[in-house]
């Protein structure tokens, strides 16, 4: 893995000039943007692993900068540059996708913090991330981002739902009894009916297997339930 990438989009030369230099003695490779514009082109058109964002530029300014970023890329991590520690600025520029913010002037030793912070928070995030989608057969499920497709048809769930059908998914192709989903979808001080399970399998199986070629929910007789693809009719 080679040294990680920052880009700086600063208008002020001589901070741009100071942040550069300490970043690249701590071994990060570093590229600066003097305007909004300029920075937001570089920002698209090149891959980092974390811009710093000044809010008062040129051309663009920095929140219109994050904006359009974030419109198209969700996962770089932006920590704003602000001279003004103001509770709107730094409200916006959150609301807007930043990950953090530094108040000027700051101490180095902060801002390096911020930034290690922000690559190590980003890059636990991607691993994550990597993981492949939970599917079955033409069912598929995205737990990040929490959807549910079946032939391609975005299928609206409710939480208690979306939680029982990843339970199911994380064990398919084994028998699971009600207890056990009791305890692992409603939790283990749940004390009401264990029926309440065979009331979301149905909740379920309308939203997932009705109207579709063939069942993934299967019922195994005086023990519970099974997600797989049909072997054979039930």
């Amino acid at each position: 893995m080679g040294s990680k990438r920052i880009l700086i989009i600063e208008d002020e030369a001589k901070i741009a000039r100071v942040i550069k230099l300490e970043l690249e003695y701590e071994g990060y490779g570093v590229e600066t943007a003097a305007d909004g514009a300029k920075g937001l082109e570089k920002a698209k058109t090149e891959g980092w692993d974390l811009i710093l964002l000044d809010i008062m530029l040129p051309c663009l300014n920095g929140i219109e900068v994050l904006r359009r970023l974030r419109s198209e890329d969700q996962t770089t991590p932006i920590i704003l540059l602000t001279a003004r520690d103001t509770v709107p600025d730094k409200v916006t520029g959150l609301d807007q996708g930043a990950n953090d913010y530094i108040t000027k002037p700051f101490e180095i030793e902060e801002l390096l913090a911020r930034i290690r912070a922000c690559i190590r928070t980003n890059s636990a995030w991607r691993t994550a991330e990597e993981d492949p989608p939970l599917s079955i057969a033409d069912l598929k499920v995205d737990e990040k981002t929490r959807l549910v497709t079946r032939q391609g048809r975005a299928i609206e769930l409710t939480p208690r739902e979306f939680d029982l059908l990843v339970y199911l998914l994380r064990n398919k192709n084994q028998v699971l009894n009600r207890e056990q989903m009791i305890t692992r979808v409603w939790g283990f001080d749940y004390h009401g009916d264990t029926n309440v399970v065979d009331v979301y399998v149905r909740y379920l199986r309308k939203k997932i297997d009705y109207g579709f070629d063939f069942p993934l929910i299967h019922t195994v007789r005086g023990v519970g339930y099974c997600m797989r693809e049909p072997r054979n009719e039930d």
